[in-house]
């Protein structure tokens, strides 16, 4: 079985409250990621990734990795949110042939 980490979304809120990050963009910039990364995965929309990670352990310090996170498994056919999606390859479109004068 494969691993992700899970947030501890409700701690996480209020440890940046406390350090007065009043907004997702407060805490974003202090993190060095984007707005949208911390929105989506407060939301459960996106799995925290390295940026994430590293970013919430140095804006929240000296709160640590097991403050903030938790391993854990998971099935590998299990719809994980964030999960790597793999580009779909389209097929190129056919190109129109010169037509010959007649």
């Amino acid at each position: 079985m494969p691993y992700t980490i899970h947030l501890h979304v409700d701690f996480f809120v209020a440890s940046m409250r406390s350090r007065g990050f009043s907004s997702d963009a407060s805490v974003a910039r202090a993190m060095e990621v984007n707005r949208s990364t911390v929105t989506r995965v407060l939301a459960g929309e996106l799995r925290p990734g390295r940026a994430f990670i590293g970013g919430a352990l140095t804006a929240l310090a000296p709160l640590t990795f097991d403050d903030l996170f938790t391993v854990v498994k998971v099935p590998r056919d299990a719809s994980d949110p964030g999960r790597r999606r793999t580009a779909t390859r389209h097929p190129k479109p056919d190109r129109e042939r010169p037509r010959s004068a007649s």
